[in-house]
C-alpha cells in the first residue's frame, strides 16, 4: 500500500493503462494486476486519468480473442473495486456501454470463461446495477437472458448466488417486467430457486425474494398476480423459510413479499407504482449495500 501513491505521483498510471493494449500477454497481465492493486486505495487517480476506462474496456471486450484471460479477470475485478465504495463512479462506468456489454458477454460465454472471471464480472455488474439508471442499460444490452442462462446452465453455488444478486438489482426498474417475461421463464426460475426441493442456499433464496419483490414494486398489481400464480406451487414455503431464517434484510423482504402475494395488506393486494421501483433492490452481497 505504501508504494501505490509513489507510483501515481510518478505519473505511471497512463503508461500502465496503455500497456493493456499490448500484444504481449505477460505485459498485459502485469499492467492489469497493477491497476487492480492501485484501485484498492487510489480510486480517484485512476478514475481521473484519461484513457484508463477505455483501456480496461479494450481488455474485457477482447476476452474471447486476443486478451489474456488473467488480464480480463483483473480488469473485471478492477471495475468492481472502483465501484465498491464510491457511488459517484457508478453512472460514469455505466455510461461506458462497451464495458457493460463485455461483462455481460463474459456471462454468455460462461462455458469458455474461467470461473473466477465469471464471478468478478458478476461482482462488477452488481456494482454497476446499484445505480438505478444503469439497470435499463444492462437490460437493453442483454443482461437478463445472460443471467438466467447462467443460473440454469452453470449450477455452481457461488456463481448462482452472485448471478441472482445481480438479477435482484436489475429487477428494480420498469424495463425489467418485460425483460423477465421474455427470458426463459424468468419468474419461474426464481420460483424454482425458492422451492425447498431445490435445496438452494439461503443467500440464493434471499436474492430470489428480493428480485420478485422488486418486480412487484415496479409492475404493480398485474405483475403481483402473475407472480402469485407462479409461486403457488412450492415457492411460498421457500419465501416463508427466508422470512423465518434469513438475514434481517432478507426476513423483512420475505415478509413484505408474502403479504403482497397473499393479499394481507388491509385485505387488499398491495399495489406499487413506478415512482418507487428504482430505489429498491439491494441484496446481501459483495461489498456494497
Amino acid at each position: 500500500p505504501e508504494t501505490r501513491p509513489i507510483i501515481a505521483q510518478a505519473g505511471a498510471i497512463p503508461y500502465i493503462a496503455e500497456t493493456l493494449y499490448s500484444s504481449s500477454h505477460p505485459s498485459q497481465e502485469d499492467a492489469a494486476t497493477t491497476l487492480l492493486n492501485l484501485s484498492i486505495t487510489l480510486k480517484e487517480p485512476l478514475m481521473s486519468t484519461r484513457g484508463v476506462l477505455d483501456a480496461i474496456a479494450h481488455v474485457i471486450s477482447h476476452h474471447h480473442t486476443t486478451s489474456s484471460p488473467p488480464a480480463v479477470q483483473s480488469a473485471a475485478a478492477t471495475i468492481h473495486s472502483l465501484l465498491s465504495s464510491v457511488d459517484s463512479y457508478r453512472p460514469v462506468v455505466g455510461s461506458k456501454r462497451e464495458i457493460v456489454y463485455s461483462l455481460i458477454d463474459i456471462l454468455r460465454c460462461h462455458l469458455s470463461s474461467p470461473p473466477r472471471t465469471i464471478k468478478d464480472s458478476l461482482k462488477a455488474l452488481f456494482a454497476i446495477a446499484l445505480h438505478p439508471i444503469n439497470r435499463s442499460t444492462m437490460i437493453n444490452l442483454g443482461a437478463v437472458p445472460a443471467l438466467f442462462s447462467l443460473v440454469l446452465k452453470d449450477g455452481r453455488v457461488g456463481i448462482v448466488e452472485d448471478a441472482t444478486a445481480v438479477i435482484a438489482q436489475v429487477a428494480g426498474c420498469e424495463d425489467a417486467v418485460d425483460a423477465f417475461r421474455k427470458a426463459s421463464g424468468g419468474v419461474g426460475v426464481l420460483a424454482d430457486l425458492l422451492d425447498l426441493a431445490t435445496a438452494a442456499s439461503m443467500r440464493t433464496k434471499e436474492n430470489a425474494v428480493s428480485a420478485l419483490l422488486n418486480l412487484v414494486r415496479c409492475g404493480g398489481d398485474k405483475v403481483a398476480a402473475d407472480v402469485r400464480d407462479v409461486v403457488a406451487f412450492g415457492a411460498l414455503d421457500g419465501i416463508a423459510d427466508v422470512r423465518d431464517g434469513g438475514s434481517v434484510k432478507g426476513k423483512n423482504k420475505a415478509a413484505e413479499l408474502m403479504k403482497v402475494l397473499l393479499g394481507q395488506n388491509n385485505g387488499d393486494v398491495v399495489v406499487f407504482n413506478s415512482d418507487t421501483c428504482s430505489s429498491f433492490g439491494s441484496t446481501r452481497n459483495h461489498d456494497s449495500e
